[in-house]
């Protein structure tokens, strides 16, 4: 009997998502692009299609049927490569035969797919793609396929030949069988805990053409799709299904640029309906209601040649106000808490920068306030950018050649050709002219925390405020604390112990419950850092007090990082005991001595694509690496992904098999009506367990050191 159709709350509420990151956007005309399938990732309905999508977009996407709700995140993450992220919720399934752990929670299947494209489409000839499905996941929906895709004015037609649940139909003979004996079975059996990557099923068993067409309609909103689909449906994880017909019919109506509703027939006899959120990582721009930039004050009609001698007015030295180039510098080019000095005809300022992300923005605002501010007898100004008391990059500014070029005293002047980026100097002899005014800085921030697919409940959250300070008690010494405020959460439903399996692990993570429930205010964080610059290009720090939500103890990290390289290499090592669950303050006996080597490796051969390895010591004392990769789309949006491998046997990790995820890092700004450098970010890790599990340290000097090769900057 089949179940009533009905979205889920979750379902719902994926639509105040997208709209968030797509508000800043123009509405654009209608081009026509490929559609999402039923699975997420381009497609007709239930099979695939050779077609990518842009660079950049991004997809969220809910399809509902009788027997299973799939939820689903696709990024097209190059021009070749397209990625996407899958539950289903198997409607006829419970979660686990135990009520007493899921209750009546349905069972939840999570999987990857991704998507190579082959050939690019051509006059004569189709796009050709190879594709996976649900690799590392359990493989209940494990399938590859080749498909070509080939565009005949509003009709877009599809071929393809599916293996593993795409193949079950069987009605061609698997071609690779023809070459080797092995390839004419699959193996049978799912991944049981998932996490594996199952290459000795790949290409394997029975094989089965698709195909179908997808029809642009004269109205453009409305695209019509036809398709044979080559699963017969018999073992299906929700059991047997019916089928009247192997051809499935569906729309896709555009509601709004950001929004696609679709409905379909499928297999003769089942209704699908399904949403899909949709945005472009390279195409979100800003629009800011920011203060004008400085022009300069000092006008002349004259035009001269560059190389006579040339005078503009400025400000006699008496004139000088260093308290409101201060302010300036802060409101109008985003150097915060500036601290100016002088040497002779020499004047140094120091300062962060919290604004602008696009330096050029910044030191071009600089430059013209340097310009109608600084008086006469200063020759040079050097600008060393901060973070973190971390003198970083230093841009030294020629003030005649800067008044010339600010005046347009000569064809072609730019702001630009008055100064230059270099290493930060040393200038101990400098006299204070103007000291830092603001050594204490404090914030309240919204955290959303939240997870899916637990056994409890599908999706876990728990709302509240994070209050942060931050004090310079020296020019290298640095306290800080945070406390998180609960305001609202669902965290009644979760159990305190962790009952997935027997644990064979220290709990350095599985723990977590019991730090999080029934804790309406709790002490994030709790330090005293010291940071400094100790050599040319080598940058250092110690910290000690309670480091995280779970870990307290010491540390230490140095780096080192040349400027407007491509690379840097580092290393941390900690001792940390872990905190009491029932103390803000207090400590368990757990201990453990951790840390990593890093290498950092901005790849050129993938513009905006950065690795980073970590390998040494974890939480739990298992030993191994850490693989980060994360590209940056035009907007400044930063999509990644994580996996960790350790001496820890799947069977002792347990469910997942080994510590992954993926993760966003989006510009405040594109959300925002003024320019910021903060970002929001998005973690989704599978399953936590405590494998692979490193510290949680407050300041990670990669990231502080940003502006010397700038990745997370522009």
């Amino acid at each position: 009997m089949k179940q009533p159709f009905h979205y889920s709350a979750l379902g719902l509420a994926m639509a105040a998502v997208l709209p968030a990151l797509a508000f800043a956007e123009p509405l654009t005309p209608f081009v026509p692009m490929p559609s999402q399938s039923d699975f997420g990732g381009t497609g007709l309905m239930q099979m695939p299609s050779a077609r990518m999508n842009k660079e950049g977009e991004f997809s969220l996407n809910y399809f509902d049927t009788d027997q299973y709700r799939r939820y689903s995140l696709s990024l097209q993450l190059f021009p070749w490569l397209e990625t996407t992220f899958r539950y289903v919720d198997v409607r006829t399934r419970l979660y686990s035969p135990d009520n007493s752990f899921s209750g009546d929670q349905t069972l939840k299947d999570k999987g990857m797919d991704a998507k190579v494209r082959l050939l690019k489409e051509r006059q004569w000839l189709p796009e050709f793609s190879l594709g996976m499905r649900d690799l590392g996941g359990t493989g209940l929906f494990a399938s590859e396929f080749l498909a070509a895709s080939k565009r005949v004015g509003p009709l877009d037609f599809t071929l393809g030949m599916g293996w593993g649940y795409l193949g079950t139909r069987g009605n061609i003979s698997n071609p690779f069988c023809e070459v080797a004996d092995g390839f004419c079975t699959r193996p049978t059996g799912t991944s049981g805990s998932g996490g594996k990557f199952d290459a000795d099923k790949m290409f394997k068993g029975p094989a089965a053409l698709f195909g179908g067409v997808e029809y642009q309609t004269p109205w453009q909103p409305l695209r019509l799709k036809l398709e044979y689909d080559s699963n017969n449906y018999v073992n299906d994880k929700a059991g047997t299904l019916d089928v009247d017909s192997p051809i499935n019919v569906g729309a896709v109506y555009r509601a709004f640029d950001w929004l696609d509703v679709h409905a379909g027939l499928e297999r003769g006899n089942t209704l699908n309906l399904g949403i899909t959120m949709r945005t472009n990582f390279n195409e979100l721009t800003p629009s800011w209601n920011d203060v004008p930039p400085p022009e300069y004050a000092f006008t002349s009609d004259e035009s001269v040649d560059v190389n006579q001698e040339y005078v503009v007015l400025t400000l006699a030295p008496e004139q000088a106000d260093w308290g409101r180039l201060q302010q300036d510098l802060a409101s109008n080019a985003g150097y915060r808490n500036a601290e100016i000095y002088r040497t002779n005809n020499e004047l140094i300022i120091k300062a962060e920068q919290r604004k602008y992300r696009d330096r050029d923005e910044a030191q071009q605002r600089a430059a013209m306030l340097l310009a109608n501010q600084v008086p006469a007898d200063i020759e040079t100004v050097h600008l060393i950018e901060q973070k973190k008391g971390l003198p970083l990059i230093e841009q030294t500014f020629d003030m005649p050649a800067l008044r010339l070029a600010a005046n347009n005293a000569y064809v072609g002047a730019e702001l630009g050709d008055a100064f230059s980026t270099h290493e930060p100097g040393n200038y101990q002899s400098a006299t204070v002219v103007a000291e830092a005014n603001n050594r204490l800085r404090f914030g309240v921030s919204p955290v959303l925390q939240q997870s899916f697919g637990g056994p409890e409940s599908f999706y876990m959250y728990q709302i509240g405020l994070l209050g942060d300070v931050e004090a310079n008690i020296t020019d290298h010494w640095l306290a800080s604390a945070a406390l998180y405020v609960n305001l609202l959460d669902n965290y009644d439903k979760l159990d305190e112990e962790y009952r997935g399996q027997v644990q064979v692990l220290p709990p350095v993570r599985t723990d977590i419950r019991k730090y999080v429930k029934d804790t309406p205010v709790r002490l994030e964080n709790l330090q005293l850092t010291w940071l400094d610059r100790v050599a040319p290009n080598w940058y250092a720090q110690g910290y000690g007090g309670y480091l995280e939500l779970m870990f307290a103890g010491v540390g230490g990290e140095v780096l080192y990082r040349p400027s407007d390289t491509n690379w840097a290499l580092g290393a941390n090592a900690n001792w940390v005991k872990q905190r009491d669950y029932d103390s803000q303050t207090g400590l368990l006996d757990y201990s453990v001595k951790t840390g990593h080597v890093s290498a950092y490796y901005d790849m050129p051969g993938l513009k905006n694509t950065l690795l980073q390895v970590h390998a040494g010591q974890y939480l739990a004392g298992d030993k191994g690496a850490t693989f980060d990769i994360s590209h940056k789309f035009d907007s400044g949006v930063i999509a990644g992904a994580f996996a960790t491998f350790t001496n820890v046997s799947s069977e002792d990790f347990g469910e997942g098999s080994f510590n992954k995820g993926f993760y966003l890092s989006i510009p405040f700004d594109i959300m925002t009506l003024s320019p910021s450098t903060s970002r929001a970010n998005i973690n989704w890790v599978p399953l936590t367990r405590d494998g692979g599990q490193m510290l949680g340290r407050r300041y990670n000097l990669y990231g502080l050191a940003d502006v010397r090769a700038p990745y997370y900057g522009l």
